[in-house]
């Protein structure tokens, strides 16, 4: 089904506009340098394609003859372009020179290979070229070789001079090689399991580049390499074992190339987790699903007008995307040695998902400082549990998972609410983001598991009578009492009691109890302390008696009845600054 909706993806890419995949045969290839020569074959310019995108500098992409994928230590050229030790037999790394020259020469024979004895012009030129000692030299004397020799290994290819685009573009020679392409042949016909016909197979799959971690020379979905995992009848035989047609096997593997490339929309890099994302036909939320998800660096207010484009969608007067049945499909892939492992697979339509997540930023809504973002991204959510809030410690797996339960509209993972407690009491504090995902977590849990348990509301909730949610309140009164008792404190009880408050009350409260009227007796204004002892008291209705150990739900109502009691406390402040400002 994955194979078969990447492959479907392909044709419909093809159909709808041919330049924005490659065909088959050929990939389009970030080219660093390109060596400009005549039409007999003489050097004139190497010419750095490369720009400044950000701190980094980028290459120019190309359509080229597809990678060949080099494995093991047999020299195996690209056509048409590879790095300088393949074009130039040049080694910028220190390589063997006879290992250097044996890949010269595959370079230089898989074009006399390809294009024949009768060969056209531009290849003619670059045969001349290359058998050429001094004109190879000439590129090494050229003002542009320092920057060429500041990498260890880096593309280049060739240029007609007065062209407009470098040789392996020209119509004339991509119809060879088209023509090249399919005729190569290894007999295996069989059964395409994509397609449903039968076709050549393909033996071993193009590899899958871009997934976050894995080898920079690409990974597999489809392989074979231990005899346990091979079928009766087909022992070293490979792809035979799963069989793909050759044209299915590049489709599919040419679409989620594109998918996963630099410049795709339609990709989303959380934690460990690559997903990409697709619809079945043409339709404006294939663009938008990314800046629902996650917060752009180049624009971050991207996002927040994304998700609030979600909610207005019904009162703007444009189609709702709630009505659209298209499918939908999301991929989660991740690095597994030199195998991709799929994390998730979810088929859905783009009215079920993003019904899903309006859900999501529904049940993450909670109160806030003004400056803070009303739409918190997966990616800050799940740094905010992360030791040092490093998106590099987000826990593995946990990445995959929760945003495999944000598509599917089920509860979120147990292991998430269990890593935001913790963090909490690592950090002895409650953060914006870490509240919003334990009521996520909580209110999504008890409703799909139909407990009868209060929903936690976005603000507090003075009736609300959870033990847990009382207790945290109460400490948040406490702390309170403390800050106005004691100004400029550097540390208050938080610092020092708020992990065992929030796990096993009956050691820290009656002593915290007792410490609250040592705080209260020096407060000048008795009044506010009159205030303050009546909050308790009422907060003191739902509490029959201090637990020895809070349960890990009743631990994240501490939290959040923790966080929205200060939230209270900060809003009283605001709303009196701003009378006071009035008056």
């Amino acid at each position: 089904m994955i194979l078969q909706s990447l492959y479907e993806y392909y044709q419909r890419k093809s159909a709808l506009d041919a330049d924005s995949i490659a065909p088959e045969g050929f990939e389009y290839k970030e080219i660093p340098f390109v060596i400009v020569i005549d039409r007999d074959g003489k050097f004139i310019d190497l010419q750095d394609t490369r720009e400044a995108e950000g701190k980094k500098l980028r290459a120019k992409s190309y359509l080229v003859p597809k990678d060949v994928g080099r494995a093991g230590r047999k020299a195996v050229a690209n056509l048409l372009w590879d790095n300088t030790e393949y074009v130039l037999g040049i080694s910028l790394r220190g390589e063997e020179e006879e290992k250097v020259q044996k890949r010269h020469l595959a370079f230089c024979n898989l074009l006399t290979e390809v294009f024949g004895e009768k060969l056209i012009e531009p290849i003619d030129a670059i045969l001349s070229f290359l058998s050429d000692a001094n004109q190879k030299q000439k590129v090494q004397e050229h003002s542009e070789w320092k920057k060429v020799t500041v990498e260890k290994s880096t593309n280049c290819t060739f240029k007609i001079l007065g062209d407009f685009g470098i040789i392996a573009e020209k119509q004339e020679v991509q119809e060879i090689v088209r023509k090249a392409v399919s005729s190569q042949s290894d007999q295996s016909i069989g059964l395409c399991l994509i397609t449903g016909e039968r076709q050549e197979i393909e033996r071993l799959h193009p590899a899958i580049k871009g997934i976050k971690d894995a080898k920079s020379t690409g990974a597999k979905i489809v392989s074979f390499n231990e005899r346990a995992y091979e079928s009766y009848g087909y022992i070293e035989q490979q792809g035979l074992n799963a069989p793909v047609g050759k044209t299915a096997a590049f489709a599919y593997t040419t679409a989620l190339n594109m998918l996963l490339g630099k410049d795709s929309k339609q990709r989303i890099q959380v934690g460990d987790t690559s997903t990409v994302f697709w619809a079945e036909k043409d339709t404006p939320f294939e663009d938008f699903f990314g800046d629902l998800i996650t917060d752009s660096k180049d624009n971050p207010d991207r996002q927040v007008k994304a998700v609030e484009a979600l909610y207005r969608s019904p009162q703007s007067g444009a189609k709702p995307i709630t009505d659209e049945n298209t499918k939908f499909y999301i991929l989660g892939l991740a690095p597994n040695a030199a195998r991709i492992s799929v994390r998730f697979w979810h088929v859905t339509t783009v009215a079920e998902i993003s019904g899903h997540i309006k859900q999501h930023f529904d049940d993450l809504e909670i109160c806030r400082a003004l400056h803070l973002s009303p739409y918190l991204s997966i990616f800050r959510l799940l740094s905010s549990i992360a030791t040092q809030e490093d998106s590099k410690n987000i826990p593995p797996n946990l990445a995959g998972d929760t945003m495999k339960a944000i598509i599917s509209g089920t509860p979120y993972p147990a292991t998430l609410l269990q890593a935001a407690i913790r963090r909490n009491r690592a950090t002895q504090d409650v953060s914006y983001a870490r509240a919003a995902l334990i009521k996520a977590c909580l209110n999504r849990s008890n409703r799909y598991y139909h407990n009868s348990e209060r929903e936690l509301t976005m603000a507090l909730d003075p009736e609300n009578a959870n033990i847990g949610y009382n207790l945290g309140r109460l400490f948040a009164v406490l702390e309170k009492i403390q800050e106005e008792a004691n100004p400029g404190l550097n540390a208050t009880i938080r610092d020092r009691y708020y992990g065992a408050a929030s796990s096993s009350p009956v050691c820290v409260f009656s002593t915290l109890m007792k410490l609250k009227n040592h705080h209260l007796s020096k407060l000048d204004n008795k009044g506010r302390a009159y205030n303050l002892e009546k909050e308790i008291a009422q907060i003191h209705g739902h509490i029959k008696s201090y637990p020895n150990i809070l349960r890990l739900e009743d631990q994240g109502q501490f939290a959040i009845g923790y966080y929205h009691q200060r939230q209270q406390f900060f809003t009283k402040k605001s709303a009196n600054t701003e009378e006071k400002e009035a008056a």
